[in-house]
C-alpha cells in the first residue's frame, strides 16, 4: 500500500520566500523545503494496481498553465485548536477548477469524491499552534506572480520529522492520455 496525493509543485523562488518567512509562532513545526506544495487532492492509501489506474486517470486531465500569486495567511483548526498555518493563492477559481477536474478523473477509477470544501493553500506549519498567528509572516512575502506548468502525483511516507514526499509522476499540458509511472 502507498499513500498518494495530487499537488502543484512550487517554483524554488516561492519555496525560498516561504522558508525565509517562517518563524514567530510558538508550537509551530515548520515545513521543510521538500514538503512545500499546494495539494489539489489527497487520495490516501491504495495498492500499486490502483496507483497505476490513478496515474492513467491523471494523465487524461486537461490542464492549462496557471499564473498564481501568494495571497493571505490563514489557519485550520481541529476541535477549536489551531493545528495548521497556511498561505493562500490567487486566483482561487482556476486552482479549484483544476482540483475538480482531478477529482472527476479519480472518481472514474473508483476513488471516492472529495467531500470537504477545497481551499487552495500551501501548508507552512503544523502543530499545536499558540500565541499570535499574526506574527507570520514576520515580513511581507515579496513574491512576484509565478507560473505553474503542471501538476504531480506524490507519495507520502511517514518520517521522523513529518512526512517525506516523493513525486511519482508529473503531468504537463499536451500530455493528455499518456501514463507516466
Amino acid at each position: 500500500m502507498i499513500r498518494l496525493f495530487v499537488a502543484l509543485e512550487l517554483p524554488i523562488v516561492v519555496r525560498d520566500e516561504l522558508l525565509a518567512a517562517m518563524g514567530g509562532v510558538a508550537g509551530a513545526r515548520w515545513q521543510r523545503d521538500d514538503q512545500l506544495h499546494l495539494t489539489l487532492r489527497y487520495i490516501g492509501e491504495v495498492d500499486r494496481h490502483t496507483a497505476r489506474d490513478v496515474d492513467a486517470a491523471l494523465a487524461g486531465v486537461n490542464f492549462q498553465p496557471l499564473t498564481l500569486s501568494l495571497d493571505r495567511v490563514g489557519s485550520f483548526d481541529r476541535r477549536g485548536r489551531i493545528d495548521t498555518l497556511w498561505v493562500g493563492v490567487t486566483p482561487q477559481a482556476e486552482v479549484a477548477a483544476l482540483a475538480q477536474r482531478v477529482d472527476a478523473a479519480l472518481a472514474r477509477v473508483g476513488i471516492a469524491p472529495e467531500t470537504r470544501a477545497f481551499v487552495p493553500h500551501i501548508t507552512v506549519a503544523r502543530g499545536r499552534l499558540v500565541g499570535d498567528l499574526g506574527g507570520f509572516p514576520v515580513r511581507p512575502l515579496p513574491v512576484a506572480p509565478f507560473a505553474i506548468s503542471g501538476f504531480a502525483l506524490w507519495e507520502s511516507r511517514p518520517g521522523s520529522d513529518g512526512s517525506d514526499y516523493e513525486v511519482l509522476a508529473r503531468y504537463r499540458p499536451g500530455d493528455a492520455g499518456h501514463g507516466h509511472w
